[in-house]
């Protein structure tokens, strides 16, 4: 008899729980309405040629608008240029004998990061679109930056640093680095 109960509270939990999923998913589908995002294709991704980001920015102010969306897009940029330069920096480090692997490592980065940051300058817009709605202006916009710049800038930089220069291979160095680019390819 217990089991019995048991089995029972069981089924009913179970039946609860497929109804629930059930009647959520059809909700969903019922009320939901799919918002299209601007330069969120395929062709606005990051390639093993170019690293790009989309951002938006919301103003009262159209120019105020651009330059929140300018920075946003900016920012998600640098942080997706440091991400890779980082496992570069990784992959290159693992495959060098450095006598001081870690120190090696830190300074190169250092270096890369610094890069990043002064070739910001470098980005293109590749798209831009403003909304306006009663009160505000909404600008999208899709910025890129070409792998080359990056390469050859964090590479001259190394070079121009004489401890890290006798530790560095250039062509190991872009090897690395566009192999980690082609996996941006199929993400």
């Amino acid at each position: 008899m217990k089991k019995i109960l048991v089995l029972t509270a069981i089924a009913v939990c179970a039946g609860v729980m497929v109804t629930g999923c059930k009647s959520k998913k059809v909700a969903v589908e019922q009320g939901a309405t799919e918002v299209v995002v601007p330069f969120a294709d395929k062709e606005y991704r990051s390639t093993k040629d170019f690293f790009r980001a989309t951002q938006s920015g919301i103003s009262p102010n159209l120019a105020t608008a651009k330059k929140i969306a300018l920075t946003n897009a900016k920012t998600e940029l640098a942080s997706n240029v440091q991400t890779t330069v980082k496992t570069v920096t990784e992959a290159y480090t693992n495959q060098r004998s450095v006598a001081d692997k870690q120190e090696f490592e830190n300074k190169f980065e250092e270096n890369a990061i610094l890069v990043v940051n002064q070739s910001l300058n470098d980005v293109k817009i590749i798209g831009d679109k403003v909304f306006q709605n009663k009160n505000n202006y909404t600008y999208y916009i899709a910025i890129e930056m070409s792998k080359e710049i990056i390469a050859n800038k964090i590479a001259d930089r190394i070079s121009k640093d004489s401890k890290l220069q006798l530790d560095f291979d250039k062509q190991q160095f872009k090897k690395v680095f566009d192999e980690e680019m082609k996996k941006l390819d199929n993400q």
